[in-house]
């Protein structure tokens, strides 16, 4: 399909239509005239695009992840795909809900995890409080972070199905 145009004037969201900027190095009364708009305090925005149809198949995708909070994912040192939870593929382009237990458990603790997947469901235990200010993997909790995953699953997770 063809690629679309969207074009329009607006107000430059650079200088906010004045056709001058002041940032952190102009003071005291000084401007310089606006990069974006070159003092029109007009800037034309333009966005090419393409119609969306449907969803596209990606090459080369084994296994799909409800996020990443910040690791490296993938194969190699030892691991495999499925160390990171995660579903396969045909079963996320499927529509499939990402299961119980799909979470990257191996290396995260329930309060890393949910901080990015979905925070609604971020465990506020008092342990996991007790560590504000630290990375999850410093928490005096992470070595036995499977009993925090145990927890989880009993007093979160399930109420999360439902």
């Amino acid at each position: 399909m063809k690629a679309k145009l969207i074009e329009f004037d607006e107000e430059c969201p650079s200088c906010g239509g004045t056709g001058l900027y002041d940032g952190m190095a102009e003071r005291g009364g000084a401007a310089v005239v606006c990069h974006t708009c070159k003092g029109t305090g007009c800037h034309r925005f333009k966005h090419e695009y393409k119609p969306f149809i449907r969803r596209k198949k990606r090459a080369g995708v084994e296994r799909v992840y409800e996020v990443n909070p910040g690791i490296i994912i993938g194969i190699g040192n030892g691991h495999a795909l499925t160390d990171f939870g995660g579903m396969p593929y045909f079963e996320w382009e499927a529509g499939l809900k990402f299961p119980a237990g799909s979470e990257n458990r191996n290396f995260t603790c329930p309060a890393w995890w949910y901080q990015s997947a979905n925070y609604k469901l971020k465990p506020d235990w008092d342990e996991c409080n007790a560590a504000l200010g630290c990375s999850f993997s410093r928490c005096p909790c992470f070595k036995n972070k499977r009993a925090c995953w145990a927890r989880w699953d009993d007093e979160i997770g399930r109420s999360a199905d439902a």
